[in-house]
């Protein structure tokens, strides 16, 4: 009885064995019959591009002068208003000056009254100069004339720069811009005392013809802006960069471009970032000291490769495409790529060619080494003048 049991346990295996093997050679055979997926790809070829970097930036006008009194006082009139425009010369502020008038007009009765004084003197000399000569008084007598003469005169002297003093402390009344600019904000209003002293300065003038933009880059970044430009010394290798744009706090492009003047010497130890100063021309003062926006460097490449973002997956760090081989299958092929302002493609580097072919579509679903049927789709081409609002493919 054991025995015919184990035989029929036995057969049943065999059975099932045979069931699945013929059931895996369906399945193979199946699998044979279907073709490989249909992928979207596209042949690469080289284009050329405008890449663009961009660095915050602080504007600050050409000057910026403080205005302060030179003598104490008090703010009789505010001849401009904040934010004007004002010439070199023109008059800001006057103070209170009746008090320096009455001094100047002492100061002037003073002069009067010493030079009186010098021409008695001097008539008196006259007069005991024959008295010497016929002996009549002496030498000594003779001496102190003339020492009465000189000491009439240093008073005058004296009187006069006195004088001097009391008619520059009158014009010091009259506050005047040193530089054309524009006026910023009043601290002190009429009534107000002030003095050369004073915390705080009566305003700025801010001559804001031209306006620098300051901004940082790091490093690695200067070494790679400079390193092929022409030129002895860095400041001709800067000259020979193109023309830079300036991004306005409401992302509009200021319409005249800069140029990049200068870069310090020093590399900051903390931040290892090093400053630039680029130069803008403001004929209309529309740009204003304090204000912030971004200054962009354009980076123009010839024949690149440029490929969708959406061709790409990162692994570890690395960007990886898939190539498609003349076999129809696919190699997974790391890339090296440029950062810029291109919002839905790269620029390669490194890792492809023109002619290559790479899958743009569906790259989630395929393996290494996979065979597909890859579908030639028009390569896209990118727009020279991409901007941070305005990016689009044509």
């Amino acid at each position: 009885m054991k025995t015919i049991n184990a035989y029929k346990i036995l057969a049943m295996a065999l059975i099932m064995a045979v069931t699945v093997s013929c059931s895996n050679t369906q399945q193979k055979k199946q699998d044979a019959r279907m073709p490989p997926k249909t992928y979207k790809t596209i042949e690469l070829q080289p284009q050329s591009i405008t890449l663009y970097r961009d660095y915050p930036t602080t504007l600050q006008g050409q000057q910026t002068v403080d205005i302060r009194p030179k003598i104490s006082g008090y703010i009789d009139e505010i001849l401009v208003d904040e934010g004007a425009q004002v010439q070199k010369g023109q008059i800001l502020f006057r103070l209170f000056a009746k008090d320096i008038q009455a001094s100047l007009r002492s100061a002037q009765a003073q002069v009067k009254v010493a030079e009186a004084d010098v021409a008695a003197a001097k008539i008196n000399l006259e007069k005991t100069k024959p008295l010497v000569d016929k002996d009549i008084i002496s030498q000594f007598d003779l001496a102190t004339v003339e020492s009465m003469v000189q000491a009439k005169e240093a008073q005058l002297a004296q009187a006069k720069a006195m004088l001097a003093n009391a008619s520059a402390n009158l014009q010091y009344t009259q506050i005047t811009s040193p530089t054309n600019g524009i006026i910023g904000n009043f601290p002190y209003r009429e009534g107000s005392l002030v003095s050369s002293n004073s915390t705080a300065p009566l305003t700025t003038v801010s001559n804001t013809t031209n306006m620098y933009a300051y901004f940082a880059m790091n490093e690695k970044e200067f070494l790679s802006l400079i390193k092929n430009l022409e030129g002895t010394t860095l400041q001709k290798k800067l000259s020979t960069l193109p023309d830079v744009l300036l991004v306005l706090a409401d992302n509009s492009i200021y319409n005249l471009s800069g140029k990049i003047e200068t870069a310090s010497g020093l590399v900051d130890a903390q931040t290892g970032a090093i400053n630039i100063r680029a130069a803008f021309a403001n004929p209309a003062g529309l740009l204003r000291s304090g204000s912030s926006g971004l200054v962009r460097i354009p980076n123009h490449i010839d024949s690149t490769i440029i490929i969708p973002q959406k061709a790409t997956y990162e692994l570890q760090g690395k960007h990886f495409v898939y190539v498609v081989g003349d076999d129809n299958k696919v190699k997974h092929t790391s890339i090296n790529i440029l950062v810029g302002n291109l919002k839905e493609a790269y620029v390669v580097t490194d890792g492809l060619k023109a002619g290559d072919k790479i899958v743009i579509e569906g790259i989630a679903s395929l393996k290494n080494e996979e065979e597909i049927n890859p579908e030639i789709t028009e390569t896209p081409t990118y727009s020279d003048d991409l901007t941070t609002e305005n990016r689009s493919n044509n």
